[in-house]
């Protein structure tokens, strides 16, 4: 008789592994469900906050929305090709970085993302918040953590809970916001406000720029959500099924906030979440806030999950071991603890800073998702030795110069274009306000990695994608015990 463990009973089992290699045997699950994943993470509250500052910053609504939609349809497109990384190599998106930047090299870029996922954590918890006080008239901070550690116990027990979460909390929230974006059109003249205005293109630049940085910010921790697809999954319907869910959540939310702060701005500006909330009956308050409060859950377990991985690859990076439940329980618990003292922390005029300071960090994301795609893609070609990527004196060597000067080339061209409170780049008044920073990045540091490994390629390939021995150091599974 089979012992195999039931679907509900594998689900309900902690993850045995964290920034290990997947191996064949332990491969599962179908590429429709990373529909449900991306979905879920961009039906919540603060991807609707986003989409209020595109008319804030001054665009009209049609000149909003046809920059989120400009935006979120270029931004996916790199996110979506991570995605595909998943099945193809089987380990967690950023310690794939260590074959480009090296062994240690790495922790530049994933630094970066650890600090800017546990902002996104810290400032999402305090809208969860907020919906979870408003459904139960408790004071705000104990929501938050009450907030987060859900978020923490999901996370803890990782990738199979993950997507099982996500699948249902796609389908209530969906259904919540079909019936809250038509009661935004009964209750508010939209038409009202549907008009040209005044253009002004360093506004909309700005505002394809914010849309497109959102579904960015995705690409360091994408393929850890589809690292466990079996290897001879389609690369295509991997990255459609990634890209239909996140452009099609995103940019519905982003237009939802564009359409809610055009429409009602003192009353939106009042508190997003009871704004929402307000649209719906008063009796059926509450389902709407627990939606919300779910939609929080859903993106808050994988910033958490990512900024576990990022904290894994940099703590084992010193020592390469393999990582105990216990030790996994600790670094999750440990992240979501930092990033709910920020969140707490937060609640006044702090957080929109600290909302500024995420966005600066996100341009330091994409010159690392221009290098990454470029060496996977065009310089590698998808052949990866996987086992030397967890050796520090393999053949992807300690640092790459030729990774970190395209990346700190590309800040420095992208540092006069930035456009943020936080900062703003002496070349931006010359635009009109656009910010075409990130455009310069990408550009700037996939063209640059390219020149420096281009005549390097044909040696830099084995002969095909290798799976790590079981004894190769740092590749061992986490303890089951």
């Amino acid at each position: 008789m089979s012992t195999r463990p039931t679907s509900q009973e594998r689900t309900l089992t902690v993850e045995h592994r964290s920034i290990d290699y997947i191996p064949p045997d332990e491969r599962h699950g179908k590429p429709e469900s990373l529909f449900n994943v991306w979905f879920a993470a961009n039906m919540q509250v603060t991807a609707i906050v986003t989409g209020a500052l595109l008319i804030v910053i001054g665009l009209s609504l049609p000149w909003a929305i046809l920059a989120a939609l400009i935006g979120v349809a270029a931004g996916t497109i790199f996110m979506a090709l991570h995605s595909v990384q998943g099945p193809k190599l089987g380990i967690p998106q950023m310690i794939q970085s260590r074959a480009q930047f090296g062994y240690y090299g790495a922790a530049v870029p994933i630094i970066v993302v650890l600090l800017m996922y546990i902002g996104f954590f810290a400032s999402s918890s305090v809208l969860g918040g907020q919906a979870l006080t408003g459904l139960t008239h408790l004071p705000v901070k104990p929501t938050i953590i009450i907030i987060a550690a859900i978020c923490t116990i999901v996370a803890i027990f990782g990738y199979r809970l993950i997507h099982s979460v996500e699948r249902w909390v796609s389908l209530i929230s969906g259904l919540g916001f079909v019936y809250l974006t038509i009661m935004l059109f009964v209750h508010h003249d939209v038409a009202a406000v549907w008009n040209g205005g005044h253009f002004s293109g360093g506004a909309f630049g700005l505002g394809i720029a914010i849309a497109a940085t959102w579904t960015l910010t995705y690409a360091p921790y994408v393929a850890d959500y589809s690292r466990y697809l079996p290897e001879d999954t389609s690369s295509r319907t991997v990255f459609w099924w990634s890209y239909a869910g996140c452009s099609i959540g995103s940019f519905w939310m982003i237009g939802f906030g564009c359409i809610a702060v055009a429409v009602a701005t003192q009353a939106f500006n009042g508190g997003s979440v009871s704004f929402i909330v307000d649209l719906s009956p008063s009796p059926v308050h509450w389902l709407f806030q627990i939606i919300i409060i779910l939609g929080i859950i859903a993106v808050n377990v994988l910033n958490l999950y990512g900024a576990f991985m990022s904290w894994t690859t940099i703590a084992t990076a010193a020592k390469s071991h393999g990582v105990s439940r216990t030790t996994r329980a600790a670094y999750t618990i440990a992240v979501a603890a930092i990033s709910t003292i920020l969140a707490i922390a937060g609640q006044g005029n702090f957080l929109e800073n600290f909302e500024n300071f995420i966005l600066f960090l996100a341009y330091f994301v994409i010159p690392w998702t221009a290098i990454n795609l470029v060496d996977f893609y065009l310089i590698r070609k998808e052949q990866y030795d996987i086992g030397q990527i967890f050796e520090p004196n393999g053949i992807y060597g300690r640092a790459s110069w030729e990774a970190l000067v395209a990346y700190f080339a590309a800040i420095a061209v992208e540092i006069p274009f930035m456009s943020t409170s936080f900062y703003t780049g002496p070349m931006v008044a010359q635009l009109g306000g656009a910010d075409i920073s990130w455009i310069l990045g990408l550009i700037v540091s996939a063209v640059l990695y390219w020149l420096f490994m281009r005549h390097r390629a044909a040696h830099l390939r084995p002969a095909q994608t290798l799976a790590p021995s079981s004894a190769a150091p740092g590749t061992q599974s986490e303890s089951r015990g």
